[in-house]
This record gives structure tokens, sequence and C-alpha cells, in this order.
């Protein structure tokens, strides 16, 4: 069975535009070998909005070039468009996949209907590096809503399958390199095995509630990274839980960012601030 490495967490927190209050629990700036191919893990929530009229909360317009951002919604509406043409509203259960590539932009902001309601919000935003050969690759979208997530029934337990293979079940998504991805939820006094392959980065980000893994304590907003070796893991809920669970073959490349960029170096770093603002990346069309 794989062990528990580390816990990643985060004291503090921040605020993405006005619409998503952030903890980023691991991002790029770290030890990019323990985390690839991921990069970042923001997450927003849980929190309550008080319901608005007018400009719905959110962030606007922004680039990004170099890898994937994968938004999942567990409580609100998030809305998304950006200037290739995807777009659309996610609520709970949903997922929107966005191939960043080449260069895109984007802005996300609550839902008009949520807006109006308020009410609870939950939401995590990882960040999927691509491999240099992808980097250019055209931007793309990909709405994954909650029926279009098959479900697999464990002893005491329910994984959606975002992406990859649980048990011969496939995710929807579509991934450059292997990855899987798994929203599990837990009853009290659960225990279940996964099986999580060997050679892959590992990570069970807890959201709700509190596991143990390994003899190891891991509560809400902490994340559990395995290591490498080993081909399962134990997850006991001590409560009621919700797990978000990551595996990734890792790309054994360099990792440069800078802000909304994720290189393979500084001179692709530079160029893509250049592209950006010599407009190359497009515009966003007007809403």
């Amino acid at each position: 069975m794989k062990t528990v490495e580390k816990i990643f967490r985060s004291d503090s927190s921040h605020w993405v535009g006005d619409g998503f209050p952030v903890r980023s629990l691991f991002s790029y700036n770290g030890d990019t070998q323990v985390i690839s191919p991921f990069l970042l893990f923001d997450y927003a929530g849980p929190w309550t909005f008080e319901p608005v009229s007018g400009q719905p909360r959110g962030v606007g317009q922004h680039p990004h070039r170099g890898f994937e951002t994968v938004t999942i919604v567990y409580d609100g509406e998030v809305s998304h468009r950006d200037n290739a043409g995807g777009g659309g509203t996610i609520g709970s259960g949903d997922v929107q996949w966005m191939t960043a590539g080449a260069g895109i932009i984007h802005e996300e902001f609550h839902s008009p209907g949520y807006s109006r309601s308020g009410g609870p919000f939950r939401m995590v935003q990882l960040w999927v590096n691509l491999p240099a050969k992808d980097k250019m690759t055209p931007p793309a979208y990909q709405a994954i809503t909650r029926d279009m997530i098959p479900e697999v029934v464990l002893n005491g337990a329910r994984a959606r399958v975002i992406a990859g293979d649980l048990e011969g079940t496939r995710g929807a998504a579509r991934t450059f390199t292997p990855v899987n991805l798994w929203d599990v939820r837990l009853d009290a006094g659960a225990s279940i095995a996964l099986p999580l392959p060997a050679g892959h980065t590992s990570m069970i980000a807890v959201l709700a509630g509190h596991v143990t893994i390994d003899g190891k304590a891991v509560g809400e907003a902490e994340i559990a990274s395995l290591s490498i070796d080993g081909d399962g893991v134990q997850i006991a809920a001590d409560r009621d839980s919700m797990v978000l669970v990551m595996t990734g073959e890792p790309i054994d490349e360099p990792v440069v960012g800078y802000g909304p960029f994720v290189m393979n170096s500084e001179d692709e770093i530079r160029t893509a601030f250049n592209d950006f603002n010599s407009g190359r990346f497009g515009a966003m069309a007007p809403a």
C-alpha cells in the first residue's frame, strides 16, 4: 500500500476577484517534482454568499498558457466564458475542464441565478500540467455535467469517476497524460481500499469531514501526498467525509511558472507575456 509522505495545508486564504475565497493547498512555487503532473490546488469555500443584484461576483478576463484548469463545483454555480468559444454554467456535481494550451483568455463569475439567491459555496480548481509537446496545443473546453460522470459503489462509499479509470469504469474527461480524478463520498465508519497506480503521483484532498490514511489523521482542507511506490490506499472515515482522489503520471520536464503561465523555460514565459500583451492571444467577444 502507499504511505503518507506529506500533508499539505494552508493557514492563510485570499480572494480571487470578489467571488472566490481561496486556500491554495499546493502550487508550482514549491517542489514541482512532488506534485507533478499537478501544478496548483485551490480550495474555495466553504462560504455563504448573501444575495446580490447587479454584476455577479467573480473574476474578470485573464489569460493562461501551458496547462489545463479543472473546476469542480460542490455548492453554488459558476459561469465560464472564454475567447475560444467555450463557456457555460456549472452547478453542484458539474466539472469544467479547460485546456489553455497555446493561450486562452477567460472569465469566471457566479451565475446570475445564484448571485440573486445567494447561499452556500464550495469549489475546487486544480491545475494540470501539459507536457512540452502539448503546451502549444489549441485551447479547448470540456463541459462535464454530473449526469456524464459515472459512479462506482464501494463498501460504505461512492466514487464519481471524473477522469481515468476505477474498477473498469472510465471517466468522461479527456486528458493528455494518464490522470485519475475521483470524487469520493464516505459514510462515517466506512473503510475502503482504492487501487492507485504504482509510479503515479497520488494525493487525497479532504474537502469535508475527517479520515485516517496510513495511520495519519487528515482533516478538512488538507491533502495527503502519498508515496510513488505501492498500488493502493486504505481510507477510513471517522465521520461523513468528502475527498478528492488525484493520481497522475509524473511529467519529467522542467516547470517554470509565473502567474497565469506555466512553461518549461524562462524564455517561454517571456514569450507568453509578449504574446499576450501584443494581442496574439486574441480577445473576448462582448458579453
